[in-house]
């Protein structure tokens, strides 16, 4: 397994501790996944004095400070995602963001949600490029260039790119429903929104010139969760997008969020992870083309024609946000909060054991939970599946979850073989 991709924990005491459950940074391949970071002084172990910007100005210190611990710049984040308490203070985080990224701006995700942990009032995740990847004896010959563009067919801002590629992956900020020639909301409700949001999308994807079906991964975030029937009729509309997609009745993997607001007092916005097959070089010509999209779906774990279980592309598998049901029913699994993270996981796990890969190679585990004070019980839960803490990971309160679930799991991992050119 020498020449294999390795999955590389890295903590630092110049971050707020991960107590054993996660690690602050976890490279895989040419990415590492860093933990949300809360404005919480790493000395004390408390949230920091003072108000929103201070809280934002914390965060920020305490990405840097990963960040410089293993030998990597600011510059070197691909994407950013921002929650807050209370959406009014996205401006004052703004001005501390800016200090961070005064010329350069990864893609970007802002959102309001319910709660924080330690209920602070914002809490920052950042995405790492890692140009010497992690196979083991074997770093990357050469750096790999970070991409960025815009094209003036989407929204564009000064805080955000609208598309940043490294190696094998594009990751675009969160699009909201702004007609790009008005800069303004399209007129209309949720299924306007939302059709407005996927095309924006689409007008990114045309931009760098890859299709739409190259999508492995969309979030959704949505202001009521009641909107989603009529969401899903136009999300139906865009996937699948090619013959050869609709072929293989392929969608990426997806997970819903409830948000308390979004920016501008959206309805809807959407978030994509897209394939890149050509690569960022150096790279040799045979490797920079061609790589396939493996998606995959298992009895053994909830099923949705909205959204496949799991797609790999590349190095990086990306899972569906999994919620408590059961897959022999399709209905939530009976008890409180420790059953249905119990089950969350226990759908994860199938998924992964259906693809040949084990719990290790989880590098980030996104959860979404209804009750931030249920987590000492899904923290019991959690234990039992990642003991070691090794994957980063992301914890935020949400006013409600799809299937009225207490809780949701979103999932990353490595995938070491790769997925392997088309012949």
């Amino acid at each position: 397994m020498s020449n294999y991709n390795a999955v590389s924990a890295k903590n630092t005491e110049n971050a707020p501790s991960g107590n054993g459950i996660y690690s602050h940074s976890v490279a895989f391949s040419h990415y590492n996944n860093l933990s949300a970071q809360l404005p919480i002084d790493p000395t004390t172990g408390k949230l920091v004095a003072g108000g929103i910007k201070e809280q934002a100005e914390q965060c920020f210190s305490n990405i840097k400070a990963i960040v410089d611990s293993i030998d990597h710049v600011m510059s070197d984040i691909v994407r950013i995602t921002v929650f807050v308490k209370d959406i009014k203070d996205v401006d004052a985080v703004d001005e501390v963001y800016k200090t961070y990224f005064p010329t350069y701006v990864p893609a970007r995700t802002t959102v309001a949600v319910a709660a924080l942990p330690m209920d602070a009032m914002v809490q920052v995740e950042a995405l790492l490029s890692h140009g010497e990847g992690s196979i083991p004896n074997a770093p990357q010959a050469g750096d790999l260039v970070k991409l960025t563009n815009n094209t003036a067919n989407a929204p564009t801002s000064s805080l955000s790119t609208q598309t940043v590629a490294f190696s094998h992956y594009n990751y675009l900020s969160a699009q909201l429903p702004i007609d790009p020639t008005t800069g303004r909301f399209v007129i209309g409700g949720v299924q306007e929104q939302a059709r407005q949001c996927l095309k924006n999308i689409k007008s990114i994807l045309e931009s760098i010139d890859v299709p739409f079906d190259d999508i492995v991964k969309m979030t959704i975030f949505v202001k009521d969760l009641k909107d989603m029937e009529a969401v899903n009729e136009v999300y139906s509309t865009f996937f699948p997008d090619s013959a050869i997609a609709r072929a293989v009745a392929y969608v990426p993997a997806r997970t819903v969020v409830e948000a308390s607001a979004l920016p501008m007092g959206a309805l809807v916005q959407m978030e994509a992870v897209v394939s890149h097959g050509d690569g960022t070089p150096p790279q040799a010509i045979e490797d920079r083309h061609g790589i396939v999209i493996w998606a995959r779906n298992t009895d053994n774990a909830p099923k949705s024609s909205l959204s496949t279980q799991t797609v790999a592309f590349s190095h990086y598998n990306h899972l569906s946000g999994q919620l408590p049901l059961d897959p022999t029913t399709g209905k939530l699994v009976a008890g409180g909060v420790k059953e249905q993270a119990e089950q969350c996981l226990k759908n994860v796990k199938a998924i992964i054991e259906s693809i040949d890969h084990v719990m290790d190679d989880v590098v980030k585990v996104n959860i979404f939970v209804k009750d931030l004070t249920d987590m000492d019980a899904v923290d019991e839960v959690y234990k039992t599946f990642f003991p070691g803490g090794t994957p980063a990971r992301r914890t935020v309160g949400v006013s409600a979850l799809p299937e009225d679930a207490l809780i949701q799991f979103d999932v990353v991992l490595g995938n070491a073989e790769g997925t392997p050119p088309q012949a």
